[in-house]
Formats: structure tokens, C-alpha cells, sequence
């Protein structure tokens, strides 16, 4: 796991040997990839958004299916037909979700969108799954903000976001929990438990913890 997150700072720092930096708002920044700033003011509108709905979702009946997806359409970067998201369920900004056509995600699951997810169609995710697009730099001296003070708007570490990408036909079991910039590849299954840290071929079973295809199907 430390492996992928170092490699991904590596790439968070090549904005920077390319002055991007200088040229690039937070959530350009963000979407990029780069180190930004999670506390900028873009961002606590994203959520405050995404809260408001959250528990306006929440507050629904099981049969309340018309108004659920009013909500999940507002929510979400888009959403296809057929889409059935179980409650609680939580995500940072939902803008970023994009979910394809029979997709179903069951309760308590947590989407750290700060990056693009995206769910083709298809696709089972099961109960308690994490996918995370957020990460921090590993060593501290490059996860603090440099010259960070008490007080500072700023957020005091480092942060960059990655993408996530499940492809059409997946199944996530019970607990998966999926790290920054990973891509599972269309028809896969993850066995209940595992923590996906790279990328997953396509037509795959893969299961533990760094999760590792154990063998191929379809």
C-alpha cells in the first residue's frame, strides 16, 4: 500500500517541476491530481451541498423510490436507470459519482469522491465498501503544509486525489475497500475484506490484503 501512495506523490509532484501550480485554482488542482488545498472555499460548498441532500436522502422511506432518485440525480456527476443506493450512505461532494445503468450499492457504504469515481453498468457493490480517491503524501515532512500555522484556513497536511474506476460487470464484496487511482477491470470480483491498492485486470477473481487475482473467470 505504501507503494502505491509514493508512487502517487511522485506524480502530485510533477505539477509542481512544471510550475502548473502557479496557473491552477484548488479544484483544477484537485482534478488533477496535484496537491490542493481541501479547506478552500470550493470545496466546504461541495460539501455543504452534498450534506443537505444526504439527509434529505436519509429521511426517505424505503418505497419513496421517485424521490430518492430526485435526490440522486442532484447529487451525483450522473447516474443511469436502475440505480439503487442503500442508506446510510455517505460521500464528500457526490458531483464526482458517476454510476452506470443496474448498479446497486447497498448500506453503509462510503464514497471519498474528492476525485472522479466511476461505476459502469451492471455492477454489485456490497454492504460496508470504501472507496477512497483521497490520499496524503507517506513521509511527514512532505504530508505537513509547508509554513502551516493555528489559525490558517489551510488544512495542515498535504492532500491529492486520484481517480476510481469500476468497470461494467464488477462485484465488490462485504468490507472491499478501494485506495486512490486503482481501476478494476470490467467483470472482476473482489472477495469480501480485500483493500484493492493497484489496479485490477478485467475478468478477474482477487481477493486479501493487497488484494491479488488468485484466478481468471468468464
Amino acid at each position: 500500500m505504501s507503494d502505491r501512495l509514493s508512487g502517487a506523490d511522485c506524480v502530485s509532484l510533477s505539477g509542481k517541476r512544471f510550475g502548473m501550480e502557479m496557473t491552477m485554482n484548488e479544484l483544477e488542482k484537485c482534478m488533477a491530481g496535484e496537491y490542493y488545498d481541501c479547506h478552500d472555499g470550493i470545496f466546504l460548498e461541495f460539501k455543504a451541498k452534498a450534506r443537505r441532500l444526504l439527509k434529505e436522502y436519509h429521511s426517505l422511506d424505503y418505497e419513496q423510490k421517485e424521490e430518492k432518485r430526485r435526490i440522486l440525480k442532484e447529487l451525483f456527476g450522473g447516474i443511469g436507470t436502475n440505480v439503487s443506493v442503500g442508506t446510510p450512505f455517505i460521500c464528500d461532494y457526490g458531483r464526482n459519482i458517476y454510476l452506470g445503468n443496474n448498479v446497486s450499492v447497498n448500506m453503509n457504504c462510503t464514497f471519498v469522491d474528492c476525485n472522479k469515481i466511476t461505476i459502469g453498468d451492471n455492477v454489485l457493490i456490497a454492504s460496508n465498501v470504501q472507496l477512497y480517491t483521497a490520499a496524503h503524501p507517506v513521509e511527514l515532512s512532505e504530508r505537513l503544509t509547508p509554513d502551516w500555522n493555528p489559525g490558517d484556513e489551510r488544512y495542515f497536511c498535504r492532500t491529492y486525489a486520484r481517480p476510481i474506476t469500476i468497470g461494467s460487470g464488477c462485484w465488490l464484496g462485504g468490507g472491499v475497500i478501494v485506495l486512490p487511482g486503482v481501476t478494476i477491470g470490467k467483470g472482476s470480483v473482489i472477495g469480501a475484506g480485500s483493500v484493492v491498492t493497484r489496479d485490477i485486470p478485467a475478468d478477474s477473481v482477487a481477493v486479501g490484503n493487497p488484494c491479488r487475482v488468485i484466478r481468471k473467470i468468464n
